[in-house]
């Protein structure tokens, strides 16, 4: 197996700057999503890169609006992986060990390709990125999380206070490095290894002393329902759609968090975000933000 550090990665423009955004692409539906992100990344104002890493599962034709809005593509390998590590966190076999009892992953989540963040590190144009999976939405600037350090990330609560011993790599600080890339390959695949949450237990693994961002800094979506104490709408900076994902239709929490997922469909469709102060309240009986979802393409 290599553990060259310095393939897997494609051609792309330069870079312009020091700081990137740097989101994940495997497919169509992860396309779309990154389109909003996008959309919201560009109402933020910031002038950092926004880079989107994207592998052999999607097309020109869906990359080619993330182009338009200004992204800068870097095709990216899937790493260099034995036979045995790719069976063990295979969809079935992975979700059958370890299966997800809060939620529903959509059918195009595929836990294989989540690995593939870890190509982040090799972007070395660049001193500090911030990466974001395609299914959240910025709602505010975060430009300034660029002068933390590596490695930071949010806890992963969404249904108690227990969960802020865990992090969420949906949202992360990273410094890019060849070295620490290497030292990820060497770790990432050894005999018998099984990362339960496929990067997300390896990066905890990984940076056992990973400093806290603020929860704000990743909002995971079930938050709305389960923990409706902690959501304001004006602290809050990024908005994840973990699990079910909003441009999905008629999926099983569509009815709950319906106020968040019309917030999704207006910013994918370019439209301003607004004030989020008019936006419903977690445990409103009113969930009409007054915008029907509109067909995505």
């Amino acid at each position: 197996m290599s553990t060259d550090p310095s393939g897997g990665l494609g051609r792309a423009r330069s870079a312009s700057g020091n700081h990137a955004f740097v989101t994940l692409v495997t497919n169509a539906d992860y396309a779309m999503g990154a389109r909003a992100l996008l959309q919201s990344l560009r109402q933020t104002g910031t002038k950092a890169d926004l880079v989107v890493l994207h592998t052999g599962g999607v097309d020109g034709a869906r990359l080619a609006p993330l182009e338009a809005l200004g992204a800068r593509l870097v095709a990216c390998d899937h790493l260099p992986l034995s036979d045995a590590f790719n069976q063990r966190h295979a969809r079935g076999a992975l979700h059958g060990a370890a299966p997800f009892a809060k939620g529903r992953k959509p059918l195009f989540h595929s836990p294989l390709d989540n690995f593939c963040k870890l190509r982040l590190w090799q972007l070395t144009d660049y001193e500090r990125v911030i990466f974001l999976d395609a299914d959240t939405i910025v709602l505010r600037p975060i430009d300034r999380f660029f002068a933390y350090p590596e490695f930071c990330a949010a806890p992963n609560v969404y249904q108690s206070l227990a969960d802020f011993h865990r992090l969420n790599s949906g949202v992360f600080v990273a410094a890019p490095s060849e070295d620490t890339f290497a030292a990820m390959l060497a770790r990432l695949d050894v005999p018998d290894a099984f990362w339960q949450r496929t990067d997300q237990t390896f990066l905890q693994a990984f940076f056992p002393e990973w400093h806290g961002l603020p929860v704000t800094m990743n909002m995971l979506q079930y938050v709305w329902f389960a923990l409706p104490d902690l959501w304001d709408w004006q602290s809050i900076s990024v908005l994840h759609y973990q699990y079910e994902k909003p441009w999905e239709r008629d999926h099983p929490k569509a009815k709950q968090l319906k106020p968040l997922i019309d917030l999704w469909h207006r910013v994918y469709r370019g439209e301003p975000i607004g004030d989020l102060s008019a936006l419903p309240q977690s445990g409103s009986s009113s969930t009409d933000m007054g915008q029907d979802k509109a067909a995505v393409s």
